[in-house]
């Protein structure tokens, strides 16, 4: 690669890391890179669609501002890096939409708290990237957007519902972005465009700002907001910026003191592997995958087991995300659907703990049956923190396929096909719901290519506010292993 060539391509797949100490050295201006950024994405966001609401001109002005504190001799962790963030998250003078046409012409007053953040660390906001309707898909499409495709086959979904910041990572429009997680919303994407991104501990981000536009804002028991990157160290660096209680809240009184890393080796980690899930199969190509990293850990002198008797039932585990997370999504379901719940959950037999049984009686959940579960997610957690007194870290799958290839037809009817056999689509939750359920930490990493040359990646479950941890384990395995490779035909 000549000087020239690998200049382009640190402009274009650079981490923030790198980008930040180009521009303090004076290699290039914020402005030269931010313009850099927007052209990239004019040329090659037609295919992709990913952002979606452009703030270019803004974003040169804000780029000039932090040329000028360079030149002043300030040094921020962000300053003069171009971003974009999830459509979900308010960014003032932008719309927000969460892909629902009554959205349409929403425009928000304020900043979210995680936008505040990096922009107070010196980020550069280029735009937004685009969701599914009500953030409730793994795909990213909605009736004011239109569609986003995967930049490694333009015929599969990128993930959601943070799908377009994912697309926009791997195709090098900008080092760094912000989505968020209730069903593997961070995770997912990561794992189908073969990019980095951190699940936090719940509530270790303040949510403030990523809300439906109209709703008064509410301190969720299972949804989080975190950042996406193309290095597990510029998690770590966006950890540093957003992390910590909300001003407004409990950072009245109380501040962050993350704990360090466990380890800084990956000899020192017990590693605990788990490949297959008793609710849904997990499809060969991604087993694989997992398999090569495990013996990859062991050659590098990791402890590594594939069964813990302090493992929690993790069937049992997904019935009970099942019925958590259908409470916390029912309760903005109008009266008319509410009620349609209710005369379904009513029909479910007494005897039967299917995934859908439950997702059904979760939708309807009375407060009485509620406050069970959420004894029963306690229990849940005292599990894990036994299975991390034991174990560094928990690697697993983020789902049990690569990217699947585009479907808009009604999600109740869709099926998800795994070597051959077609199972449920909402199924699939089984793996996002480990890290989910319990409020644990997740880092999403890639670890690979299928034999159809499509990213697959590994889930890293960490201890409950132990975040540096499995960042850093991703960290590790990016060093000794390799990390981020872009996509055919954005390689440049």
């Amino acid at each position: 690669m000549t000087g020239q060539s690998r200049g382009d391509y640190m402009l274009n797949h650079g981490t923030t890391k790198e980008l930040v100490a180009a521009l303090a050295a004076g290699k290039i201006s914020a402005l030269e890179l931010t313009d850099h950024v927007i052209a990239r994405i004019e040329a090659l966001d037609q295919k992709l669609n990913a952002v979606v609401a452009r703030d270019f001109d803004r974003g040169r002005a804000a780029a000039k501002s932090a040329d000028a504190a360079l030149a002043r001799g300030e040094r921020r962790p962000l300053l003069g890096i171009p971003m974009v963030v999830k459509e979900s998250f308010d960014v003032a003078g932008l719309p927000t939409t969460w892909g629902v046409p009554q959205f349409k012409n929403f425009v928000a007053q304020d900043d979210a708290v995680m936008v505040a953040r990096v922009k107070a660390a010196g980020a550069v906001i280029l735009g937004k990237t685009n969701v599914p309707y009500l953030l409730g898909d793994w795909q990213s499409y909605n009736d004011i957007y239109g569609t986003t495709n995967n930049p490694w086959d333009l015929d599969r979904t990128p993930g959601g519902s943070s799908g377009g910041s994912s697309a926009a990572l791997a195709a090098g429009f900008g080092p760094l972005s912000l989505g968020s997680d209730i069903g593997g919303s961070l995770r997912v994407p990561a794992h189908y465009c073969g990019i980095y991104a951190h699940k936090p501990t719940l509530n270790l981000i303040p949510q403030r700002g990523h809300r439906i536009p109209g709703l008064v804002q509410r301190v969720s028991d299972l949804a989080v907001v975190g950042p996406m990157a193309r290095s597990a160290a510029d998690l770590d660096l966006a950890l540093d910026v957003t992390a910590g209680p909300d001003e407004a809240c409990a950072g009245i009184a109380y501040r962050l003191a993350l704990p360090k890393p466990r380890h800084e080796h990956l000899k020192d980690f017990r590693v605990l592997v788990i490949d297959d899930h008793p609710s849904v199969p997990t499809a060969a190509a991604v087993r694989a995958a997992l398999d090569l990293l495990s013996q990859r850990l062991v050659k590098a002198g990791a402890k590594v087991a594939h069964a813990s008797p302090l493992l929690p039932d993790l069937a049992a585990s997904a019935r009970l995300y099942m019925r958590l997370l259908m409470s916390a999504l029912s309760e903005r379901w109008p009266a008319e659907i509410y009620q349609q719940a209710q005369t379904t959950a009513a029909a479910v037999k007494p005897d039967d703990d299917s995934l859908e049984a439950e997702r059904h009686r979760g939708a309807v959940l009375s407060h009485r049956d509620w406050a069970a579960a959420d004894t029963a997610r306690i229990v849940l957690q005292q599990q894990w923190a036994d299975v991390f007194r034991e174990w560094d870290v928990v690697l697993c799958p983020p789902m049990p396929t690569p990217a699947f290839v585009h479907d808009h037809s009604p999600m109740l009817e869709r099926r998800v096909e795994i070597d051959g056999k077609r199972f449920s689509f909402f199924d699939q939750l089984v793996w996002p719901e480990i890290a989910t359920t319990p409020g644990l930490p997740a880092t999403a990493a890639p670890i690979g290519l299928s034999d159809t040359g499509l990213p697959i990646g590994v889930q890293i479950v960490g201890p409950y506010l132990e975040d540096r941890t499995p960042i850093a384990f991703a960290a590790l395995m990016e060093r000794e292993f390799g990390g981020f490779v872009p996509p055919p035909g954005y390689a440049d």
